[in-house]
């Protein structure tokens, strides 16, 4: 009787994923645990293995939409013979971990290159001999390969004396499926949810004068640094405690209050921006909240997040100021109702005290479910979470 493979649990409010790459063929013998097929998200990849041995028939192909719980492929314990022991074991799971290739090679032969990265390696006609190789044995990854795409080389940029203004057209290209999957549900966050935002300044003098002071003994004792974040979080985590609604949700005609706030920190990752969770950031220190994010960060980087490092999230920071934004909207994630939105540190002429003086000021922009939030409470809540910010001793004294 044929074993299936199934799609499994995607994450909390992801509903859809793209069949990414099959990394083993049809009719191949599989072992037990072998990673046959990687699984695209819009939140992250994840390998999927085969939880038998047996010959694999592939259903559905490279670039479907499918939904947890499809049927992708089936395997024949007939076929167990022929498989031989997997060389990697990979939990159902987890996100996708550095590719399982074979070390480059260094007698200036072509590199072995596993599906996932071959088809980057052909899509953007690099040259895999040159590839950096950061994986384990000096493997080339699927980050090392996103790296190389995204780095433009001299021979790739015409001489600006060559390019005739009269010869410059335009050029059409297919959204990729993640792509659509990506676009489809911000639309569908914004037609179904009533969100609005809230924007208020705060004086960060107060937080950059604590910081300063106390980052290099902050480091020597936890193995950190001291970053804007945990005091971002932490403020957060106050004032959801005056108003609860901002670490709430809907779920049908009822609103499902949480007395843990697990907030949701946007990290960068080599594929871009990703959203893993600090479960519990309410009961954490502030050296708790920055080694967890650190461990986050690293995980995502190096393509090791699970689906159960990127679930949870009953509240987002999104810091768009590391990036020089001055000021935005961020959009909810579905199923929250807040969003608090960062942006950069501008020094900028204030009024304290009837007189003018410069201070380190940033914009903080609260995007939140008008559903259920009102906007006294989302007002409520982004003024405490300035008052927090500008006097962080009351974080540390819980006031």
């Amino acid at each position: 009787m044929a074993i299936h493979v199934k799609i499994p649990s995607l994450g909390e409010s992801v509903t859809e994923a793209v069949l990414g790459t099959w990394l083993a063929k049809e009719g191949a013998a599989v072992a037990v645990d072998e990673a046959i097929l990687e699984l695209e998200s819009d939140k992250a990849n994840m390998e999927i293995a085969a939880e038998a041995a047996g010959t694999l028939k592939i259903l559905k192909a490279e670039g479907e939409l499918v939904c947890e719980g499809d049927v992708v492929a089936e395997i024949d314990p007939a076929g167990a013979a022929k498989a031989a022991p997997a060389t990697k074991s990979a939990p159902s799971q987890t996100a996708v971990t550095p590719d399982n290739a074979a070390p480059a090679s260094s007698d200036g032969a072509e590199p072995f290159l596993s599906p996932a990265v071959r088809r980057i390696v052909e899509e953007k006609d690099l040259d895999a001999k040159n590839l950096p190789a950061s994986g384990p044995g000096g493997r080339i990854t699927k980050a090392d390969a996103l790296a190389a795409a995204d780095t433009p080389t001299p021979a790739a940029l015409p001489p600006a004396a060559a390019v005739s203004r009269g010869d410059r057209g335009e050029r059409r290209v297919r959204m990729s499926r993640m792509r659509q999957l990506i676009a489809r549900r911000l639309v569908d966050v914004q037609r179904t949810a009533a969100i609005l935002t809230t924007f208020n300044e705060v004086d960060l003098s107060a937080v950059m004068e604590l910081r300063n002071h106390h980052k290099e003994t902050f480091r020597e004792k936890h193995g950190v640094g001291l970053g804007f974040m945990s005091f971002f979080s932490k403020a957060c985590c106050a004032a959801a405690q005056v108003v609860p609604e901002l670490n709430a949700e809907i779920q049908g005609d009822e609103i499902l209050y949480r007395d843990a706030v697990h907030m949701g920190v946007a990290v960068g990752t080599p594929k871009g921006l990703i959203v893993p969770v600090v479960k519990n950031c309410d009961l954490l220190s502030f050296a708790g909240i920055e080694q967890e994010i650190a461990r986050l960060a690293a995980k995502g980087r190096d393509g090791k997040l699970a689906i159960d490092d990127l679930s949870g999230a009953t509240f987002t920071i999104s810091n768009g100021g590391v990036y020089g934004s001055m000021l935005s909207t961020p959009i909810l994630n579905p199923p929250q109702a807040g969003i608090l939105g960062m942006h950069k540190i501008e020094k900028r002429p204030v009024v304290v005290d009837d007189e003018i003086v410069i201070r380190p000021m940033m914009y903080l922009a609260l995007s939140y479910d008008h559903r259920i939030v009102d906007g006294e409470g989302a007002v409520t809540f982004l003024v405490n979470v300035k008052q927090e910010l500008e006097d962080p001793a009351r974080l540390l004294l819980e006031v």
